[in-house]
């Protein structure tokens, strides 16, 4: 009955894939039309569906079941049938060249791929041949001219796309290649022909552009592109054509080949440069695509081939010419992106400008420094130009989508200054100075806020990353910023971020902080500047905190205040918290406690407050804020870097740190958490709050938290026994690599371990494939046990084989960073086989069930070669792959192997998927 269906050619399926509404129905369709395309009859039928009485959506089947045979099954071709294939599809291309577009574009893909089996051997003239048949008629009825030309040139264009996308030996895409590029002179011909011909209807020639980008892929030399190329500049005049002109423009000049052939490429410059009065006419008249298309260009040119144009000494004017041009395109006049779209494409030119300057010899490298020095200034006072923002009344009306591209353009820009000063180099900032300086001190002529916050913004994108340390100009800048009337959010922004980036200077010239520490404090109190502000003060905080001692009670009045209003959003006030922690733990032993505990009690009380509620959407995320708070107070509270500097100016022994501050509050803190907790621990934001802020404390304090480790081990263990969550894991793994060798504090780690190895092994027997954060935290803290304190795997109540077990199944789970984390435990178990009996036993006895589950996941495959190391599974993987001992020696030899039988223990050798594997 099925083979009936077949030769009738299945329109059951067809109608039931396409129209019944049942999804079950279709799949069924779907399915057996599958089964259909791959069966010998296929090449019978595809012709009876292709039939003019068909509806297009059976006619397209047909096409792509030839296309599926062709490409798929061309070994199934009877004997004898390649002259009658070839023939009836040519015919089959004349047939549809009127449409349907669906049908006509598979049927070309069909006929391609039949070219790609038989070029070069058996059809060694297949393009001249198809160019003379579709031009003179040959095989094609009742097709017009233009019709027939449409179809001809989509088969070529889809010829090389068919030759990408196919899965074909690399050595026979390169003969396919080559065979095609030789036949690129008389497709070159026709292209020049139908583009210069006056009486071309524009659908033609806008194919014959898509058909040149096409053919580009087979790595066309520019020499045998020039009269093409030239042609597709003429088209830029016409308006229907511009786009598609400017991307195969584009795709020409951007071929990296092109290199290779300087003369061609000095011939290209005129034909751009002889582009710039179209630019400026449409620079005027605000049309935007056309100064686009036009910029891109120019940049394609200059970008791509910037160090062959500049090795033509002989002809820099006319690179020079090119640079003037892309420098006209840097500035075009208005904002981007509401007045212009063009500046953002230059950008990328002039680091590639000035990376191969820089990379020429010695003699090169100077004269054209001297060309391009003025350039390069001239460059900082345009970008600076066009970082500046619009006056307020227009920027008012842009969009909040506009408004983020300029930051991200403002971002670009801001990296383009800071390459351009290693070249411009500290002149560069003397430049800004000055001119900073006669905006503010110059009374005759007032200046707008807009044109002092570009200065700054300069200035601020070169502090960022860049040593300012040597600059004489910075003492003048750190002056002139409190001149500076901040009555505009974006200048005060500036301001601040410009302070923020001075920070490391401002630590090495620390009676500075008097002049810029009030505006800073000043500014915190404005939400508007949030942001700008509080990164400021973390920054100073930071890079200062041994120089702040004067100021630390207006830094602790203005923050706590802050806090206490609510002015800023949840993550600026983390950052307040851990700005003071920097500054706290710098200041002198006996002052620190104190501030600490007026910083932290009123947040304490506040939590003593919620915890005394019953729990509550509404007080939730106030505790997990409180708690947010604490963490990142205590994140940064790093007493250890105090002890370091001490040690450095006072080389005498530091004593610990018994009465650690942080102890203290965290002590005096814990009954209120456990309170909490006991409320809220189903609540995994509430116990991942808990957690975070140990964790984070117990990252800075290391071994001063010891006096706390028996209490959170219980605390853990409360936690992880009625809601188990990824970071009790986390937390658990830092008590181990910090405490692990503690033998004071081996039983509470110890009992800790068991008890969350024993709560995690249940999940698993229950399904923990819903739990994929818990399953890599468990296995990155039993690896953390095995580097750290193997000897807590000898405890009898740690069930070691289940454990691997556990790792056996986490090795289904598809997310990438458990299955690394599952490679890494068991590489780790593999390594402690001889040192822990039961790890040596369980690999032993299921040895063989890991190289099994490993060789079903692809992405462990290579994995094997370190499990191979231990001796009882080297056996079993060489008895599996019957390799010699010569081979067993050889690693690389060894992940052939390896893959080899995992293709065939999937069934996949000899497959297409295995070609690409």
């Amino acid at each position: 009955e099925q083979s009936r269906e077949k030769r009738k050619g299945g329109g059951w399926a067809l109608q039931q894939l396409y129209y019944d509404p049942d999804m079950d129905k279709k799949n069924v369709a779907q399915k057996w039309l599958t089964q259909a395309q791959a069966s010998p009859q296929a090449w019978h039928f595809c012709w009876a569906l292709l039939q003019p009485d068909k509806v297009p959506e059976i006619q397209f089947f047909g096409a792509s079941t030839l296309h599926a045979k062709i490409s798929r099954h061309w070994s199934d071709l009877p004997p004898g049938q390649l002259d009658s294939l070839r023939s009836q599809l040519i015919a089959q291309v004349g047939q549809f060249a009127s449409g349907p577009k669906m049908v006509l574009t598979r049927l070309c893909v069909a006929l391609a791929s039949l070219v790609l089996h038989v070029l070069p051997e058996t059809w060694p003239t297949a393009v001249p041949d198809l160019l003379c048949a579709f031009q003179t008629g040959e095989g094609v009825t009742e097709a017009d001219g233009q019709a027939r030309c449409l179809a001809l040139l989509e088969l070529l264009a889809v010829l090389p796309e068919e030759l990408q996308s196919s899965r074909i030996p690399a050595s026979r895409r390169s003969q396919l290649r080559s065979a095609l590029a030789v036949d690129w002179s008389s497709v070159c011909s026709l292209f020049q022909q139908l583009l210069q011909r006056p009486d071309a209807p524009c659908p033609v020639r806008e194919r014959v552009l898509r058909c040149v980008s096409s053919w580009l892929t087979l790595g066309i030399a520019l020499k045998d592109s020039e009269g093409l190329l030239e042609s597709c500049f003429a088209l830029l005049k016409e308006s229907e054509l511009f786009d598609t002109a400017v991307e195969t423009i584009v795709s020409i000049i951007s071929q990296p080949d092109c290199q290779r052939f300087a003369d061609s490429l000095l011939k290209v410059v005129p034909q751009v440069l002889g582009l710039q009065e179209q630019l400026k006419k449409a620079v005027q008249d605000g049309d935007m695509e056309t100064s686009h298309g036009i910029c891109r260009i120019a940049v394609a040119l200059g970008e791509t081939h910037c160090r062959t144009l500049l090795e033509q000494v002989d002809r820099w004017q006319g690179f020079q010419a090119l640079v003037s041009m892309i420098m006209s395109c840097t500035g075009t006049p208005g904002h981007y992106p509401v007045d212009e779209t063009s500046s953002s494409l230059t950008l990328t030119f002039w680091y590639t400008l000035q990376d191969d300057i820089t990379s020429l010899d010695v003699e090169r490298q100077t004269l054209y420094l001297q060309i391009y020095r003025p350039v390069y200034f001239q460059l900082v006072d345009v970008l600076l130009q066009k970082a500046s923002f619009p006056r307020d009344e227009d920027y008012a009306t842009w969009s909040a989508d506009d408004k983020e591209q300029f930051r991200t353009y403002r971002v670009d820009i801001s990296d383009t200054l800071m390459y351009v000063y290693e070249l411009l180099g500290p002149e560069l900032l003397r430049n800004l100075y000055d001119k900073l300086g006669t905006l503010l001190t110059d009374t005759t002529h007032p200046s707008s806020w807009q044109d002092i916050e570009a200065l700054l913004f300069g200035f601020q994108s070169i502090a960022e990353t860049v040593d300012v340390s040597y600059s004489d100009v910075i003492p003048g800048l750190i002056g002139l910023i409190p001149l500076i009337t901040a009555n505009n959010v974006q200048l005060a922004e500036t301001i601040m971020f410009t302070i923020g980036s001075l920070a490391e200077w401002l630590a090495d010239h620390s009676l500075m902080l008097a002049s810029v520490l009030p505006v800073v404090l000043h500014g915190l109190s404005n939400p508007e500047l949030s942001v700008a502000c509080v990164s400021a003060l973390k920054r100073i905080c930071r890079e200062c905190r041994h120089d702040l001692h004067l100021h630390a009670s207006d830094i602790m009045a203005v923050s706590q205040a802050v806090l206490v209003k609510d002015i800023h959003k949840s993550p600026q006030c983390m950052w307040i918290m851990q700005a003071l922690g920097f500054l706290l733990s710098a200041l002198p032993s006996d002052e620190i406690l104190g501030k600490l505990l007026s910083l932290v009690t009123p947040h304490i009380q506040q939590l003593e407050k919620l915890a005394n509620e019953p729990p509550s959407s509404a007080n939730k995320l106030p505790i997990v804020h409180i708690l947010g708070l604490l963490a990142n107070l205590f994140s940064t509270f790093d007493l250890n870097k105090q002890s370091e500097r001490l040690e450095v100016m006072r080389p005498v022994q530091t004593p610990p740190h018994n009465n650690n501050p942080v102890v203290v509050v965290l002590q005096q803190a814990f009954p209120l958490i456990q309170i909490i907790l006991n409320k809220w621990l189903n609540e995994p934001e509430v116990v991942e709050a808990v957690c975070a802020a140990f964790e984070k404390s117990l990252k800075t304090l290391l071994h001063d938290f010891a006096p706390l480790v028996t209490q959170l081990c219980e605390l853990i263990g409360q936690m992880f026994g009625a809601y188990p969550q990824a970071s009790a894991l986390d937390l658990t793994r830092q008590l181990v690599h910090i405490f692990g060798c503690e033998k004071d504090l081996f039983s509470p780690i110890t009992a800790l371990l068991e008890l969350i190895t024993n709560i995690t092994i249940s999940i698993f027997q229950l399904g923990s494939r819903d739990h994929p954060d818990v399953v890599e935290s468990f296995m990155q803290l039993h690896i953390q046990v095995l580097r750290r304190k193997s000897d807590l795997y000898l405890s009898d109540r740690l069930d070691i084989k289940a454990v691997f077990y556990c790792g056996i199944l986490s090795f289904k789970f598809p997310e990438t960073p458990t299955l690394k984390a599952t490679c890494l435990l068991f590489t780790e178990l593999i390594s402690h086989c001889e040192d822990i009996p039961v790890v040596r036993e369980v690999l032993q006895e299921d040895g063989k069930l890991l190289l099994q589950t490993l060789l079903e996941v692809r992405y462990l495959c290579m994995y094997i070669v370190s499990v191979s190391k231990h001796s009882a599974l080297y056996k079993h993987l060489f008895r599996l792959f019957n390799c010699s001992h010569r081979e067993q020696v050889s690693k690389r030899r060894m992940k052939d192997i390896v893959k080899e039988f995992a293709l065939l223990s999937r069934g996949l050798q000899g497959t297409e998927y295995a070609a690409s594997y």
